[in-house]
């Protein structure tokens, strides 16, 4: 059954600029600078058995998607992997996600910022398939979405930054409205990049074809399944992919931390096969991070 709760209204516990604060007292003021000028960062990380995947790369990310933003962190990588621990152990959980965010405080209000001191929470809570328990079997359905992923040059866009998520959204709520589960985006050449919050993967003859991320983000996820790829020996292209080569890929997989790795059956016009090769690697991602898969 779907958690219906709203997320500020929980029991548990949630780090907060150092220290542990019950959870509904985690709060910010209505004038902090991120809320007004998206001055924030962030992380999406999952743990499994009570270890959290690529923490210290998740952790990496944050501090360097805050310098990007023009500030810095008052805390250390190993610091903040030990918070997402300590996070972890307060609430009691063994499988969960873990949400760190950066932000400006409210020292300052206008576009300049400099005055502003820089903020950290973590939470953590039990968060199913991303999708759904059925998108692995299923496949999802992808609308083409409305928006297109910036050029390098008009937004940060090796930061996991919040401002960049709002098209995202847009997307996200275009495609569900019109019955899809999510959207496919092209970049502002009209290049494929990804789907709203995931990376894009796509199958011909056995060869993984997935998009240079020099847009978007290089997750996590899709890094390393890129690395379960080639120690099975499967040959990995990154490279620029046109919407007009869609209809030749005989399979399709999003990967995310949040969304795995999960098959896609269709894309706009362009339909695919939930197939062996996919369903393998979701298998290896699974059994990686689950600790039944040796990474080294």
């Amino acid at each position: 059954m779907a958690d219906t709760r709203t997320f500020d209204d929980r029991d548990g516990w949630i780090w907060f600029d150092g220290k542990l604060v019950p959870w509904r007292e985690a709060n910010v003021h209505v004038l902090t600078h991120a809320l007004h000028y998206a001055s924030s960062v962030f992380e999406g990380q999952r743990a499994y058995g009570g270890k959290i995947f690529a923490l210290t790369r998740h952790s990496e990310r944050l501090v360097n998607s805050a310098r990007i933003l023009g500030f810095e962190l008052p805390w250390s990588v190993p610091e903040l992997d030990a918070a997402c621990e300590q996070v972890l152990k307060a609430n009691n959980l063994t499988d969960a996600y873990l949400r760190p965010v950066a932000w400006r405080g409210s020292e300052q209000m206008g576009v300049s910022a400099q005055a502003t001191k820089p903020h950290v929470a973590i939470a953590a809570w039990e968060w199913g398939a991303y999708f759904g328990d059925k998108a692995l079997d299923r496949g999802l359905r992808l609308d083409i979405a409305p928006y297109r992923r910036p050029a390098p040059y008009t937004a940060p866009v090796n930061a996991k930054a919040a401002g960049l998520y709002m098209i995202c959204t847009l997307s996200k709520h275009h495609a569900e409205g019109r019955g899809f589960n999510d959207a496919l985006m092209f970049d502002w050449r009209g290049q494929v990049a990804e789907a709203t919050g995931a990376n894009a993967f796509f199958i011909r003859d056995n060869v993984l074809h997935t998009p240079t991320p020099d847009c978007f983000l290089n997750g996590i996820t899709r890094q390393t399944v890129i690395e379960l790829a080639k120690k099975r020996g499967i040959e990995v292209q990154e490279r620029t992919i046109w919407p007009e080569e869609l209809e030749t890929f005989e399979q399709f997989f999003l990967t995310g931390s949040a969304a795995e790795v999960t098959p896609v059956q269709s894309a706009g016009p362009w339909n695919f096969e939930v197939g062996a090769l996919s369903r393998q690697l979701a298998k290896d991602y699974s059994d990686l991070v689950n600790g039944r898969l040796s990474n080294s």
